[in-house]
């Protein structure tokens, strides 16, 4: 059992499956950047994953087409997170009890969707999921080849969001306004700066990223959707933005974690290792649990963090 433990095919599928697994982790964390550095903590991300997975899914079956299948499951989770914006920032709900509100909302009604087009199936409806793209000359490299090049297409996308969100975070006016409205969201508006509209934004633009990660797993890691399809990495997710402490390349590194733990678990499985199965279905929850102790002690929330605002109060 050690013996294909510490193989090197064991090891290498072990992580190739870390960056794959990985992805549907990330690119919800660095929508959640952008959503929670705006001072909004949005806990609906497993909803709206789940909601842009069923529906990705089935207008990529219903056409043909995957990457109209990925366009709808971004404008779905965008379309859904508006729906949390407008909980949050114009009704001013209490903020966790909207993002739960919001999950079961979705469970039910991706249920509900998918049954009202496939109706009740003894075997789940499939497509053909995106195949993996090798990479001339760098897929060949032995081991390193199969680890870092043969994914698919929103593998490698996924990763190159990481610097393209640092830059629009760090580098841009409108990453400065998000900021600035997660700090000090009265300085902002005295500015000139529109607190609602910049939140808004923050807020949509985090449920288009976790709306990528949510047909993620339908069209390009399975090839079909189960209604525990998402299976808590949304929660996940929530948990990479406090451990990177808002910051794009230390929540890559935390996804790549906890995509490992989700690999290993995986893989153990598939070898017969004896572990119950319940005790390895345990482990990357474990480890989002212990990541959020270490972390929750170091991390510097935005100054007005789950606070509504309103330019009538002071």
């Amino acid at each position: 059992m050690l013996n294909e433990i510490f193989s090197v095919s064991f090891l290498v599928s072990l992580l190739a499956g870390t960056i794959r697994l990985a992805t549907p982790i990330l690119m919800p964390a660095l929508g959640q950047i952008y959503t929670q550095r705006a001072g909004i903590l949005n806990l609906g991300v497993e909803g709206t994953m789940l909601m842009a997975s069923v529906c990705g899914f089935s207008a990529a079956a219903a056409t043909g087409s995957l990457w109209l299948g990925f366009l709808t499951g971004v404008a779905t989770g965008a379309l859904f997170s508006a729906l949390m914006a407008w909980l949050s920032i114009s009704l001013r709900v209490n903020q966790v009890i909207a993002g739960i509100g919001m999950n079961i909302l979705a469970t039910g009604l991706a249920a509900y969707i998918y049954r009202l087009i496939y109706g009740i199936r003894t075997l789940p409806a499939k497509i053909t999921s995106f195949q993996a793209v090798n990479i001339p000359v760098l897929s060949d490299i032995p081991y390193l080849g199969t680890i870092f090049f043969q994914h698919n297409v929103l593998v490698y996308f996924a990763f190159l969001l990481v610097p393209i969100s640092w830059f629009v975070l760090e580098k841009t006016v409108f990453g400065l306004k998000i900021r600035a409205v997660g700090e000090h969201p009265r300085a902002a508006d005295s500015k000139g700066v529109s607190v609602g509209a910049i939140r808004y934004a923050a807020v949509i633009i985090g449920g288009a990223y976790a709306g990528a990660g949510g047909v993620f797993m339908t069209i390009a890691y399975l090839n079909m959707f189960t209604e525990t399809v998402i299976g808590g990495f949304g929660y996940i997710a929530v948990s990479v933005v406090i451990f990177s402490r808002f910051q794009p390349g230390r929540a890559m590194w935390g996804a790549l974690l906890f995509g490992f733990a989700s690999a290993l678990q995986v893989r153990l499985q598939a070898l017969g290792s004896g572990i119950p199965s319940q005790l390895l279905l345990m482990l990357p929850y474990l480890m989002t649990i212990a990541a959020l102790i270490f972390a929750s002690k170091q991390a510097e929330f935005p100054s007005a963090y789950t606070i509504p605002y309103s330019r009538m109060e002071r």
